[in-house]
């Protein structure tokens, strides 16, 4: 029998090291413990490719669904439900998000949003910030259009994504971030209680429409809880792509003028990116019984942290992964996760940012430049972004 091990314990950081500058961190996991018991966490770090990859295709014994208690109001979506209830309500998403779907429906609407908030960014001149000037309000509007939202602007639902996302991710209690996350749920319940009578009366092509107007219609409960799932995830995976894809161009000089010079090339740069800096760093799992993983011993009820930050730049798959190469070799990363729970919404990420908003600002600002003396401001582990970056052009 092969042999095993109990997993190292790594007791040598702590969570403001990880949101600060997690890599580092990680790599160290990767050469030292993929598998690793986190005190500061109570749980285990799977950081390697492999386990982070294995652990998606076995639901049964690594489940997705989790406990919740009185702070976490958003109910059960399917990203915390196993197959068959999983299978179920992922079907209903995915004829708004498939791939013809995009391309016949939403393009129009990413392309028309770019070209507005490119505007703005423009009217807010040099020194304007990528974020609030283009990518969180873009993101934002194009999700808000996506879900049938008639009734609530795009400032709503960024301030409502921004806010599942720092619950979700609150691992210091803070109870002023939990009613921002309650409040934010309940705003978004009585957005849906006005609009699914109007759209089980005028039936249109958005989410929210399909997901009550469809052959196997969701009870309002998972309606409530998917949609909040997908405002918290479909404003920030865009969002905070468009920003790291932007400074991964503007710090390589030659990958920026291969993408100017053939927009094609800039659904490289959003794979790259994230792959390079994962918005969505890190997702959790439970083992349901004694398992064995990678050669290292997990009891029932082990609560895992999936990683995939970590995973995305090993070493075994990735040739130099801590650097953002946009024609490094084709190998599936683990960004939108994989298996059954693979993200649905990643064609309409990757059409957003990789054929629309990348070429719209590459080619509507020229001589684009991060503004004088900047840096971009980062942090977070669970969920990393750059909070801001700052640009300059050619007038």
């Amino acid at each position: 029998m092969p042999n095993t091990a109990k997993a190292p314990v790594a007791d040598w950081f702590t969570l403001d090291q990880l949101h600060d500058d997690p890599y580092p961190i990680y790599a160290r996991l990767r050469r030292e413990a993929p598998i690793a018991w986190v005190p500061a966490t109570g749980g285990y770090f799977l950081t390697s490719y492999q386990a982070c990859r294995d652990v998606n295709l076995d639901q049964e014994i690594f489940t997705a669904t989790r406990e919740y208690n009185r702070k976490y109001s958003m109910g059960a979506s399917m990203l915390h439900k196993d197959d068959p209830e999983h299978a179920v309500e992922r079907k209903a998403f995915g004829g708004v998000l498939k791939p013809n779907a995009i391309n016949r429906d939403w393009n129009r609407i990413f392309t028309e949003n770019a070209r507005r908030y490119l505007g703005e960014l423009r009217a807010a001149g040099p020194g304007a910030d990528l974020v609030e000037h283009f990518s969180g309000p873009f993101a934002a509007e194009c999700l808000r259009e996506m879900l049938g939202f008639q009734n609530v602007a795009h400032e709503d639902v960024h301030r409502w994504s921004q806010a599942i996302m720092d619950g979700n991710s609150n691992s210091d209690d803070d109870e002023a971030v939990w009613e921002r996350y309650r409040r934010s749920g309940e705003e978004i319940d009585a957005a849906l209680d006005e609009m699914i009578p109007r759209l089980r009366s005028n039936p249109d092509g958005s989410l929210v429409s399909a997901l009550v107007n469809g052959p196997e219609p969701m009870s309002l409960e998972s309606v409530r809880a998917n949609v909040k799932m997908t405002v918290g995830g479909g404003v920030k995976e865009p969002r905070d792509t468009l920003v790291i894809a932007m400074w991964g161009l503007l710090s390589h000089p030659d990958q920026l003028d291969q993408v100017r010079n053939d927009p094609g090339t800039a659904t490289l740069a959003f794979d790259e990116a994230v792959r390079w800096v994962s918005p969505i760093g890190m997702y959790p799992r439970k083992t349901t019984r004694p398992t064995t993983l990678a050669g290292i011993d997990l009891p029932e009820g082990a609560n895992l942290g999936v990683v995939i930050a970590s995973a995305n730049r090993d070493e075994t798959v990735f040739a130099n992964g801590e650097e953002f190469d946009i024609n490094r070799e084709r190998k599936p990363h683990l960004a939108f996760a994989n298996g059954a729970h693979i993200c649905a919404g990643q064609h309409a990420a990757k059409a957003m940012i990789g054929r629309v908003a990348l070429p719209t600002l590459l080619a509507g600002l020229p001589g684009l430049r991060p503004a004088e003396d900047t840096e971009p401001r980062s942090g977070g582990w669970i969920f990393r972004r750059i909070h801001e970056l700052r640009l300059t052009w050619d007038a």
